[in-house]
């Protein structure tokens, strides 16, 4: 197989994550690629018209598309236990809000990076910070009982988001007033496949 891959993409490094933890690693091949929606990557194209990151080639199957579709994907292939059962509806959802908190994050990048400074639209970039905001709040507040718990996908994609939120964007600080996530989340880049993915540049 072979993964359309940036090492600053949070939705990479939340397939990355996944291939870690289920040791699926050795069998992708990562081709790097460097894209935005201004300047897509014409092999990134021939594989996905939609021209985003992550995409998963495979030898038996049309590309996969979507974090969320790579990682169940993948999930299922290395029988990871990473969407269990008894608590799947739980875990989407979490997994869902972690990669709203990426999506407004990369929004708020693209406005900044994408834009000259002088049409960059302010009010927009604080609407999206304040649903990732929002989201945040909602985990310190309701989630951390799930999030304490037995390792999944949910899980993945709110270290994930958090660690973008940190590279990309540190002087919003979200762990003020968040001391529980905050907590949390120290704790669960100790793991080795968070190390092995961090975001660098």
């Amino acid at each position: 197989m072979q993964l359309f891959h940036s090492p600053i993409s949070p939705f990479v490094r939340k397939v990355m994550v996944v291939l870690h933890e289920t040791d699926q690693l050795g069998d992708v091949e990562l081709k790097s690629v460097s894209t935005t929606v201004l300047a897509s990557d014409p092999t990134l194209i021939a594989a996905n018209p939609l021209a985003k990151l992550p995409t998963l080639l495979r030898p038996d199957g049309p590309a996969l598309y979507d974090s969320r579709v790579i990682c169940r994907f993948l999930d299922d292939r290395g029988k990871g236990g990473l969407y269990p059962a008894a608590r799947l509806w739980d875990t989407l959802t979490l997994e869902a809000t972690g990669d709203a908190i990426m999506e407004a994050g990369l929004a708020i990048v693209y406005e900044k990076r994408l834009r000259p400074a002088e049409i960059q639209f302010q009010p927009l970039m604080d609407a999206h910070w304040g649903k990732a905001d929002r989201a945040i709040e909602v985990l310190n507040a309701r989630w951390m009982s799930h999030l304490h718990g037995p390792l999944d996908c949910g899980q993945i994609a709110v270290a994930c988001a958090l660690g973008y939120l940190d590279f990309r964007m540190p002087e919003r600080d979200w762990r003020t007033g968040r001391d529980a996530l905050a907590a949390w989340y120290s704790e669960f880049c100790k793991r080795p496949a968070m190390q092995a993915t961090a975001p660098v540049g």
